[in-house]
This record gives C-alpha cells, structure tokens and sequence, in this order.
C-alpha cells in the first residue's frame, strides 16, 4: 500500500475556521429569518412566560430549517473543495485520509450530519482534536478524513 504524508492542520487554524463558518451561517440565517424575527421581537415588550413561549414556539417551528442549512453548508463545501469559507480563509482543508484527495459526498456528508450531533451535544466530539495525534474531529474520524494545510 502506498503511504502519503499530510501537512495537518494545527488546532489554532481549526478554531478560528470553525468562528468564522458559524458567524457565516449565522449571517445567512438572520437574513433568512429577520422578518419573522422583526414581527417577534416586535410583540415582546417584557420578559414574561408569554414572551419566552413565543420565542420558543419561534425556535421550534424552525430548527428543521436551520438544521438543513447547517448541514448543507458543510457538506456541499467540503464535497466541492474540502473548504468552508472558514477554511478557505484559514488556508486549511478536508482530505480523504487515505488517498489525500477530495471527500465523496457520502463522506462529506457523514461528516456534518456527526458534527452537528456533536454541536448538539456541548462539542464533545470537537473534544477529540485535542488528544488526536492528527488533530481529528469525531465527524473526521467517522468520515475517515483529516484537516490538512494548504
């Protein structure tokens, strides 16, 4: 078998490209949502269960949606060039961890279904980098990919 070697990407890089891919989708979703924010916020004049029920049903009637997006953005991405505007900025992208190429779509798709389950559940599965001699996630190491420098 034929052994490559990668350029792994530090955890410094991984960090600030996923602060910048999260205030990217959080852009894209105030636009999508600030209407229905705009009439929300509008009839809130005080804290109260009232207020906290509407901004809930709000949550709730739309996380399918920001689930989607979430995970659309990641997988079309990385599926397309290994790279999220965060990584784009940050030199850094996603390789298949055996040939060094470019994830299929299964994979990269596997990858941000895992890494949203891993946002859900307080990072944990980010967690893994710190203690991974290849700086992987959960979702690279389920996806079988690995960060690398560009």
């Amino acid at each position: 078998m034929h052994e490559i070697s990668l350029p792994i990407a530090s955890n410094g890089k991984r960090i600030w490209s996923f602060v910048i891919d999260d205030m990217v989708i959080n852009f894209f979703l105030m636009i999508i949502f600030s209407s229905q924010m705009t009439a929300l916020m509008s009839g809130v004049t005080e804290v109260n269960e009232e207020s906290i029920a509407l901004v809930n049903q709000f949550i709730m009637d739309n996380i399918a949606i920001v689930l989607a997006i979430k995970v659309l953005y990641h997988t079309l991405l990385i599926w397309q060039s290994g790279m999220t505007l965060g990584k784009y900025i940050m030199k850094i992208k996603a390789v298949d961890m055996l040939n060094g190429e470019r994830l299929s779509f299964t994979q990269a798709f596997w990858r941000a279904s895992v890494r949203l389950i891993s946002e859900m559940f307080f990072y944990v599965g980010f967690l893994f980098a710190f203690f991974s001699p290849l700086h992987q996630t959960l979702h690279d190491k389920l996806s079988g990919c690995v960060v690398i420098d560009v």
